[in-house]
């Protein structure tokens, strides 16, 4: 009897992939806002100043997880020819 060999893990097809990658945006663009704003919140309270700087962070934040995003899906297209 010839030793079968040992079952090889399947890559994931490319619809699979898709779906990652289209998971994957929302959660980008949110952590942006989050990290942005959060970082805005303390320097907030590290100047005693109310809500400017959070404002404002959350829009830069907001600003850089669209652009990323953008940079994620052109990246896609790209490798798809």
């Amino acid at each position: 009897m010839d030793p079968q060999p040992p079952n090889r893990r399947k890559r994931p097809g490319a619809a699979m992939a898709e779906v990652a990658g289209a998971l994957e945006l929302p959660f980008v663009l949110v952590g942006m806002v989050l990290i942005g704003g959060g970082i805005g919140y303390l320097l907030d309270r590290w100047f005693h100043t109310s809500p400017g700087i959070t404002l404002g962070g959350g829009f830069i934040g907001f600003v850089s997880g669209i652009w990323e995003v953008l940079r994620k899906l052109t990246r896609d297209r790209r490798k798809e020819g």
